[in-house]
This record gives structure tokens, C-alpha cells and sequence, in this order.
């Protein structure tokens, strides 16, 4: 059986699903089924989010004292 191919998301395109899932997670018909999962999608997309910042942080130039240009 062929494995499927894990989607690989920008931060914006991460941002737009996690905002789709609290909406979905916000509607009264949800089931607690329903919630139980979309709470472990939302969470996915939050540490993919945090993962993606703190990799963009970690390159994120600086000046030193010289006035040359440092990445972290």
C-alpha cells in the first residue's frame, strides 16, 4: 500500500487552515468527536506555525558592532 505523501504547507497557507479549524471548531452542530479532532488538527497546524517562526527567528540577520550584517 502507497503511503501518502505528507503536505507540506507555507506559514500563510498553516495560518488559513488553523483559522478554518476554529471556525469549524466554533459551530454548535460539531459533534465531540468532531471537536476531539479538529482540536488535534488545529494543534498540528500551531506547531508547524511555531516551528516555521522560530526557523525564520533563527535566521534573522543582525548588525554587530561593526555594522556588519550576522545571522543568529
Amino acid at each position: 500500500m502507497a503511503k501518502k505523501k505528507e503536505e507540506v504547507l507555507s506559514l500563510e497557507e498553516a495560518l488559513i487552515k488553523l483559522e478554518e479549524t476554529v471556525e469549524k471548531l466554533q459551530k454548535e452542530e460539531v459533534t465531540l468527536e468532531e471537536s476531539f479532532q479538529l482540536y488535534k488538527q488545529g494543534m498540528a497546524y500551531v506547531k508547524l506555525c511555531s516551528e516555521t517562526i522560530d526557523q525564520v527567528e533563527k535566521n534573522v540577520l543582525m548588525l554587530n558592532q561593526e555594522g556588519h550584517l550576522d545571522e543568529l
